[in-house]
Formats: C-alpha cells, sequence, structure tokens
C-alpha cells in the first residue's frame, strides 16, 4: 500500500501544481503536454480526481491505518 499512497501523493502535486498555474497564469501544464482534451489529458485529470477520492477516504474512515503504515518503526511492526 506504500506505493499506492506514493503515487497517490505524486498525483496529488501534479494535479495541485497544475491548478496553481492555472490560477496564477492562466497556463494549464497537462494540456500543453497533452494536448486540449486528448485522451492522456483526460486520463490525468481522471486520475488525479481518484487520488483525491483515495485521499479523502483514507482520511475520512482509515487514518490511523495510514498513520500506521507510514510510522511503524522496526520495534512495532508485526511479523
Amino acid at each position: 500500500m506504500k506505493i499506492l499512497d506514493v503515487v497517490v501523493t505524486v498525483l496529488l502535486v501534479i494535479g495541485g501544481l497544475n491548478l496553481g498555474l492555472m490560477g496564477f497564469f492562466g497556463y494549464n501544464l497537462i494540456a500543453t503536454l497533452f494536448g486540449e482534451a486528448t485522451v492522456w489529458s483526460r486520463l490525468i485529470y481522471a486520475l488525479v480526481g481518484l487520488s483525491a477520492l483515495y485521499e479523502i477516504g483514507g482520511f475520512t474512515f482509515g487514518f490511523k491505518a495510514v498513520q500506521h503504515r507510514w510510522c511503524e518503526t522496526p520495534a512495532t511492526a508485526k511479523h
């Protein structure tokens, strides 16, 4: 699950940076790289949206599980 958490975090950072660029400068980086409303750009937008839903679910229902997954030390690890 750590790999999924890292991928989700990267996608959310990409989405946040893209929204910041759009808000401050009117520049859509995703559309510039992949084209306006292409399959690839729509896929990236969809993945960013799914990543946000995953994070909402993690904070709402499983925050303790996520916290333990990231903060587990070798001494407290379950074998």
